[in-house]
């Protein structure tokens, strides 16, 4: 009897330390980051059509930025990745293309309407869009950081048996920059001849 309590006692303790629970709670955190991602790419993508109505406002010499704009949501909002599609690195990198057009469309528009910045309506909306960049800039840090937390624990041991044994759990893909030269610094140029 006490042999049987003894082989159960060990049995248990062996099961939860094969990932049982492990497993699954990082691949659910991972998920629920992957989630907020794309909230904040929706947020910015529901604040686009009121930026284009105010600036649309200020005249018709606005017409391709805000074209440009329009183009490059339709498109980000076309890309979808779900959570099956996580393990696969080349939608995350095709996801995060459409969504550097956007941003870099947004980019273009700051830089191209400096004296819209004077009108109140304009520069909420550009700070609403600046902290929804900041947003998903941190957004897609947790995210790398819950992959990264997953990836570790369905590689090293003990998790790494019930991930392979109980769930067939395969790496998820993090987020990487898509933007050509986007590790370096741009440089600044005021028109100094420099």
């Amino acid at each position: 009897m006490k042999l049987r309590l003894v082989a159960a006692l060990v049995a248990a303790a062996m099961l939860s330390a094969c990932g049982l629970n492990s497993v699954p709670t990082a691949e659910e955190n991972a998920k629920a980051k992957w989630a907020e991602v794309q909230n904040q790419y929706q947020r910015r993508a529901d604040l686009i059509p009121n930026l284009v109505s105010t600036v649309k406002a200020a005249g018709a010499q606005e017409k391709a930025i805000l074209v440009e704009v329009t183009q490059a949501r339709a498109a980000a909002t076309q890309v979808r990745v779900s959570d099956a599609d996580l393990t696969d690195p080349a939608k995350i990198a095709a996801y995060d293309r459409v969504q550097a057009g956007v941003t870099l469309t947004l980019q273009r528009l700051q830089e191209a309407y400096p004296e819209l910045k004077s009108q109140a309506n304009y520069a909420t909306l550009m700070s609403q869009l600046e902290g929804t960049e900041n947003r998903i800039g941190i957004a897609r840090r947790d995210y790398n950081e819950a992959v990264q937390s997953y990836n570790t624990t369905i590689r090293t041991f003990p998790d790494a048996i019930g991930a392979k044994v109980f769930y067939g759990a395969k790496p998820m893909a993090p987020f990487q920059a898509t933007t050509p030269g986007a590790d370096t610094a741009p440089t600044v140029d005021f028109g100094n001849g420099n």
